[in-house]
Parts: C-alpha cells; sequence; structure tokens
C-alpha cells in the first residue's frame, strides 16, 4: 500500500501538485478516429498535512454515471486545506463508454473484467493498465462507484470481499443501507486492488444513465464519512451511531414466471419476509396474474423499473438476511431505519426513485 506521508510535492503523470493544492492531470490512452488524443482524466487534491492517498472512481462502465456526480459534490466540500493526504477523483474511467452512453468501450469489451491490462494490449486493457499504473499503485485505499444496469435501480450498498475487519470497519463507517459480502471477480478492478493489497470499497446505487438524489447523497456522505475515519479530515465518522446497516453474504434474484405486464407492490430498500408478495405479471387484459413472492427473509437491494417483462427476466435482487436486526421490527423499509438515525452528515433524502435531475 502506498501513502503520502511526507507532506512534500504530489507528482502524478507531468504534473507536480504542491501541498495545499488542486491540479487537473489528463493522462493520455489513446488516439481517437479523428487521431485526437483520448485522455484518462483525474482531479488531484493534495492536503496541507501528511496523510494516506486515497482515489475516488466513477463510470468504469461508461453508462453508470452516479459517480461523476458524487465526485462532483465531494469537490465542492472538500479543499486541500482541509485535507491531510491526497485525494486522486476520476469521474469517468471509461471516457468512451461515459461519452457514448454505453456501458463498454468501442471494441465491446468491459473495463471491469480487464484489469490487470497491458501497455499494448487491447484498448480496454491500455486504459485498465493506465488506471493501475497512475491510480491503483498510487494509493492505499479505492472507492469505486457503480449503479445498476439501464431500467434497473440498485438500493445504495457497499460491496466488499469477506473476511477482511478492516473493509468491514470501513463499510460500517460509510453508512450505506446495507453491506454486501460478495466475491472477488476476475479480472476486475476490486480483485486487481485485493492482488496489490489496497483495501476497496465499492458502492453500488441508483440506474444507468440516471442522477437520483437518494444515491449522490448516500454516495457523499459515505465517502465523508471514511474519510473523516481514516483521519483524512476531521470530522466524526459517525461509528459510535451506527444501528444499521444490515449485512448479507448471499442474494438471489426473483424472474418473471411469465411475459406480460407487471405490477411491483415492492421496491429497493423494502424489508421482506419469506413468501411476501413482491410483485404479480399478467396478460395484456390483466388475465392471469401470477405472483412473485421473495424468497427469503432480507432487504430488497435492486429492482426492475420497466413494467413490461419477459418470462424469465430478472425483477428483484433480494439480500438474504439470516436475523433482521431492531431496523426490521420498527420499519417497513430500510431506507425508513436510517431516516431515523442522526448521522454526523447531512442524511439522505427519502427514496423517491422517480425524482431525477
Amino acid at each position: 500500500m502506498s501513502s503520502d506521508d511526507t507532506g512534500e510535492a504530489f507528482r502524478l503523470h507531468d504534473k507536480t501538485i504542491m501541498p495545499g493544492t488542486c491540479a487537473t492531470v489528463a493522462i493520455p490512452v489513446s488516439q481517437q478516429v479523428t487521431g485526437l488524443d483520448a485522455a484518462l482524466a483525474l482531479r488531484v487534491m493534495h492536503g496541507s498535512r501528511p496523510g494516506p492517498c486515497v482515489f475516488v472512481s466513477g463510470a468504469v462502465h461508461g453508462d453508470e454515471i452516479v459517480g461523476t456526480a458524487i465526485i462532483q459534490r465531494l469537490l465542492t466540500r472538500l479543499a486541500p486545506d482541509m485535507l491531510a493526504g491526497t485525494i486522486i477523483f476520476a469521474p469517468a474511467v471509461n471516457i468512451y463508454g461515459f461519452v457514448a452512453h454505453s456501458r463498454y468501450l468501442p471494441d465491446r469489451r468491459d473495463l471491469n473484467r480487464s484489469f490487470p491490462g497491458a501497455e499494448r494490449g487491447s484498448l480496454a486493457s491500455q486504459l485498465a493498465h493506465s488506471f493501475l499504473t497512475h491510480v491503483i499503485d498510487r494509493c492505499a485505499l479505492g472507492i469505486d462507484i457503480h449503479s445498476a444496469a439501464v431500467h434497473r435501480y440498485n438500493l445504495p450498498q457497499i460491496r466488499i470481499a469477506s473476511g477482511s475487519p478492516y473493509l468491514s470497519e470501513l463499510a460500517m463507517a460509510f453508512g450505506a443501507p446495507i453491506i454486501i459480502e460478495s466475491p472477488l471477480r476476475p479480472g476486475s478492478m476490486r480483485a486487481l486492488a485485493g492482488d496489490r493489497e489496497v483495501p476497496m470499497l465499492l458502492l453500488e446505487a441508483g440506474e444507468a444513465l440516471r442522477f437520483d438524489r437518494f444515491s449522490i447523497e448516500t454516495g457523499v456522505a459515505g465517502v465523508l464519512r471514511v474519510l473523516a475515519h481514516i483521519g483524512m479530515i476531521d470530522a466524526d465518522d459517525g461509528l459510535a451511531e451506527v444501528h444499521v446497516p444490515v449485512r448479507s453474504s448471499r442474494s438471489s434474484w426473483v424472474r418473471a414466471p411469465r411475459g406480460g405486464v407487471s405490477h411491483r407492490v415492492r421496491k429497493s430498500g423494502d424489508i421482506v419476509r419469506t413468501g411476501d408478495l413482491l410483485a404479480s405479471v399478467g396478460g395484456l387484459f390483466g388475465e392471469d396474474q401470477e405472483d412473485l413472492v421473495s424468497p427469503s427473509d432480507g432487504v430488497i437491494i435492486g429492482h426492475a423499473t420497466l413494467p413490461i417483462v419477459n418470462q424469465g427476466d430478472a425483477l428483484f435482487h433480494v439480500a438474504a438476511v439470516d436475523a433482521l436486526d431492531h431496523a426490521g421490527d420498527h420499519a417497513d423499509s430500510i431506507v425508513e431505519a436510517l431516516a431515523v438515525s442522526d448521522p454526523p452528515f447531512p442524511a439522505a433524502p427519502m427514496l423517491d426513485e422517480d425524482e431525477v435531475f
């Protein structure tokens, strides 16, 4: 793991950033079809005091843009003179997909299955290698922000590798509604960071190609709490008051039993018990309704937003919770349970998936 503990200038690519200053760094990756350079755009905030180096990244999948909005908000909330250490912000890692409103790169490769990459490999491989060299290998901690795919919504959730007390501690400090222990996928940024011994949190929140206020404000407050917890900013990390989030190590998708029109009665964030009705699906005239029910006790962490469905479409993602904590006794939604807490940063508003800006 790397850290900036000298209080000296921070050097990245062709820029030297003095303590207490910010700089934008553009790292060339390739030439576009026009012959113009395409670059990985980074904003480096180098604190006035020594401390660790962390990165916050968004849009590794180019259409998952909520991380871009979270980083923009963070840049208005933070300043070098209040910071111990260095933050590298990468608001659109997959700049090619970001511009094209696409999850993938122009060669249809998935950047988050292309790590560690290679300097002279495919376009995805070159971009992954550049991010590894200039960002991951410079940092002691990473926070990567994703969202659900198009026409799906994810409840803000922190995903971590199992077996790490430190990651569990950071995830609790983040304060998202739920922590998911999920396996590392080969070729992913998270798997690579693990190999490099760089602890990493992955925030899943919201829907592709949309900004929603709940996801953005949850993300901003969570990153600030983590920075406070590791001593980069002077603030309360909120751990003393944490009663939620709940935690899960397994989840399952509930799929449409038939094609037709679905009518949801539950949404992301709802606490459910085994057998609870989630939705019904009927034909064009509303005939032959079939019910979808929860397969386990737990929390709905994702749902499809389109009511027109094909047989087998994944409509709900339910995270199993073996013993729902006290939040389940006092609220129907984990979001409601969070709303009654007293966080050290402004709480996110109640979930309203139709509110965008």
